[in-house]
């Protein structure tokens, strides 16, 4: 049985290992938690989740059915057979139009399914260098820094680092209810957000102390960079007096029945900035901060948080972090198969946030091709393409084809697939273009 190794545990990881047991390899997965940790990480479970518990956007059958790029990437990993996505449905937690999960049950459950299968071994221990021979390196955004230091050393300025932010959990009992309320934007959802108004006077005071708080930032910060889709709560306050309304505060949708008569929604009002809160666990007792990533310090959290109505005597489970997130410059350094061969690897992948993309499910796409990609070079396959018109060819097309003197991290949109032949003016039925034309490709498409 022919082997491979497999660095990291994450979400990549394990899904590239998944894809390469499951073709008949032995592999040897390594994972250097628990003898080594992150800031971010705080058990030793396989694909943990360290951020948001929300993995985007997916498409419900039915007469209101909502066609976004998330879900399109999600209807080609369950094609493909993902563990990941699997597994996120199987711990699913109410979140509106969203794929959110008990992190717990889901980090448990990809944990129970490796190790049960027959063909991966499961190794815990940190790999301080390039591994020799067949492998996918899928370390993910905290990459420990010894390897860091490896992939640093041989792809010398086409390197990448950027930070990123985590988000605070409170718990339900402590909202207050009477100044928060239950609805999802424009009604869609249920009543599965927990939102907390704010009037113009509230909204200035709360941006005024996000301005003064005192912020834990790594010592190396003013050489990194945010990526756009992730910004700090704090960052975005300095953007501007109504960037964080134009943003995660955005009360679009949202109609306070404390602002008018209870059963009369027409008296309802708009406010002027609303902060959400999505459902963390199963048991609906956890919230987080939904767009609330921040490096503020922990006290101040705390204090600052706390003058958001509705918050005023939340019980803060965990208090956000910033941590260090590490990715290569990918259209400079990969090949279309996600291979370092920038350095001559023919041999050695590249898997999940590390190859340049953003997000839960963008991650774990990365780490079905790389685990594809590899099972037919090691069958001595030709390497599969896939076709530009789908999500997953999309993210691979754009990681190749950027601009490498301006490569940012990408999350899946609809902005990166090919134009229509036609011009769609309608969001909806242009979103539903791009996914029929993605499912006739997929279709084509044989690995």
């Amino acid at each position: 049985m022919q082997r491979i190794s497999v660095i990291g545990g994450g979400l990549a990881g394990c899904e590239a290992a998944w894809q390469l047991a499951d073709r008949g390899f032995a592999v040897r997965l390594f994972e250097m938690r628990p003898l080594a940790t992150t800031p971010a990480h705080k058990t030793a479970q396989l694909a943990e989740v360290v951020c948001s518990n929300s993995f985007g956007g997916v498409i419900e059958p039915g007469p209101e059915e909502h066609v976004t790029a998330a879900g399109i990437l999600k209807e080609e990993l369950e094609m493909d057979g993902s563990l990941i996505l699997a597994c996120a449905r199987e711990t699913r937690v109410p979140a509106g139009g969203a794929l959110a999960v008990d992190r717990g049950r889901f980090s448990t459950l990809v944990t129970e399914r490796i190790t049960e299968h027959p063909n991966i071994e499961l190794i815990r221990e940190e790999v301080i260098s390039l591994p020799e021979g067949p492998a996918i390196l899928a370390t993910g955004p905290l990459t420990a820094p010894s390897l860091a230091d490896a992939l640093r050393a041989v792809l010398g300025a086409d390197y990448v680092a950027f930070f990123d932010a985590v988000a605070p959990i409170v718990t339900k009992e402590s909202i207050n209810m009477e100044r928060a309320f239950t609805a999802g934007r424009y009604g869609r959802g249920g009543e599965c957000y927990i939102n907390c108004p704010m009037n113009k006077e509230e909204y200035q005071a709360f941006r005024d102390a996000l301005l003064l708080a005192d912020r834990a930032l790594p010592h190396d910060f003013e050489r990194g960079m945010y990526f756009e889709g992730c910004m700090p709560i704090e960052a975005l306050a300095e953007r501007g007096m109504d960037t964080m309304r134009f943003g995660p505060l955005r009360p679009v949708g949202l109609r306070d029945p404390h602002s008018g008569v209870p059963d009369d929604p027409k008296s309802w009002r708009e406010p002027w900035a609303v902060v959400q809160l999505r459902q963390d666990n199963a048991e609906g007792t956890l919230y987080n901060l939904v767009g609330f990533q921040t490096g503020l310090k922990w006290g101040e959290q705390k204090r600052v948080f706390s003058l958001i109505p509705g918050l005023e005597k939340a019980e803060f489970v965990r208090f956000g972090v910033m941590h260090r997130n590490t990715s290569v410059n990918a259209p400079a350094v990969l090949d279309p198969w996600l291979r370092l061969t920038s350095i001559g690897r023919q041999d050695l992948f590249l898997a999940g946030q590390i190859t340049g993309v953003e997000g839960y499910m963008e991650s774990t796409a990365m780490g079905l091709v790389a685990g594809i990609n590899a099972a037919c070079l090691l069958q001595s396959r030709p390497l599969p393409v896939w076709p530009k018109e789908s999500a997953i060819g999309s993210l691979l097309h754009y990681l190749h084809t950027a601009n490498p003197a301006h490569f940012q991290p990408m999350n899946m949109n609809l902005g990166i697939f090919p134009p229509l032949e036609q011009r769609v003016k309608d969001k909806r039925q242009r979103a539903a273009a791009y996914r029929s034309r993605a499912a006739e490709a997929m279709k084509r498409f044989e690995v």
